[in-house]
């Protein structure tokens, strides 16, 4: 394993590689979400390592190793499709992209706006939705009035940061509460709007075998280094989308694509009463199938790795 910087304008990216470098072949990034690092990926470069692939995976602007900005402005997603395609470049100009939670949509984008530089996407968690003329934020505001949303709770700027690095076990607590186990073993109440993102949440009585003691301090440390401001910026950033959306409205992604999740995964029912996983594929034009891992939460890739390993090289192998 190796780690390296890329600098896109005035953002240094920490991104680790492993596998050998195959100038005919093409190399995988991959892209992490929400609360998450490079690390989130460890198994699938493990895996495509073995199997002679140049893999990466990079902290997102905000996270980890990778610088921090501090506007809200700084974490749109056009900023972060351009780190993306800094590292892809970096990685030799052409790159196959998979993204979990944020990362999906940042891949799913990244292959509309560098779309020479992406040979294909695997979207994980989220499926590729268009933009549009319904500003998401807004839609959530009357889909959950008057219950909680935890987006909408993000939007003070202070607030979520305060909660969360008030407890130590908040990542303990997130990663556990929406975890195929963790959504098995405790029920969780509606919330009010005056509830806080970790209502009811509890911390785990024993670590899963995917999540080891050692990799959640992995997560612990880094984000007492580097807060919660940047990660949060992500979901604040999103009416800034929204009013630059021109670009990408409406367009379909045309690369070879495909969709894994978790049957689990709190994602599929952000709308009360509609599966969004069921047309995951409906604006991609050259899709390959959806993987649904039976028992998952959404941490997919951590939590089944061999299931996701094996939809992802079917995937790359096909193309």
């Amino acid at each position: 394993m190796e780690r390296f910087e890329v600098r896109n304008g005035n953002v240094t990216l920490s991104v680790i590689a492993d596998g050998p470098h195959d100038p005919a072949g093409l190399p995988i990034l991959c892209v992490h979400g929400w609360p998450e690092l490079s690390h989130s990926w460890r198994y699938q470069i493990a895996h495509f390592a073995r199997l002679g692939r140049r893999i990466a995976a990079l902290d997102v602007r905000g996270y980890g190793e990778s610088d921090k900005p501090a506007e809200i402005a700084a974490y749109t997603m056009a900023e972060l499709c351009g780190d993306v395609a800094a590292v892809i470049d970096a990685l030799g100009g052409r790159a196959i992209l998979f993204g979990h939670d944020w990362g999906a949509p940042i891949v799913w984008n990244t292959a509309l706006r560098h779309a020479d530089k992406v040979a294909a996407v695997a979207g994980l968690s989220v499926p590729y939705i268009p933009a549009g003329d319904v500003n998401f934020l807004e839609a959530m505001r009357r889909v959950h009035a008057g219950r909680f949303f935890y987006q909408l709770y993000f939007q003070e700027p202070g607030v979520a940061e305060a909660e969360f690095s008030d407890d130590p076990l908040t990542l303990d607590k997130i990663f556990w509460g929406i975890s195929g186990e963790g959504l098995r073993v405790q029920a969780y109440a509606p919330k009010g709007p005056e509830d806080r993102f970790l209502t009811g949440m509890a911390a785990p009585e024993h670590y899963p075998a995917w999540m080891g003691e050692a990799d959640m301090e992995t997560y612990r440390k880094a984000f007492a280094r580097g807060g919660w401001h940047g990660p949060l910026n992500r979901y604040r950033a999103q009416d800034l989308d929204f009013a630059t959306r021109e670009a990408v409205k409406g367009r379909h992604i045309e690369q070879p694509a495909c969709f894994i999740a978790g049957t689990l995964d709190p994602v599929r029912g952000f709308v009360p009463g509609h599966d969004s996983f069921a047309a995951a594929g409906a604006a991609c034009d050259d899709f390959r199938g959806t993987t649904l891992i039976e028992g998952a939460g959404h941490w997919v890739q951590q939590e089944a790795p061999a299931e996701v390993n094996a939809a992802l090289e079917r995937f790359v192998a096909g193309l």
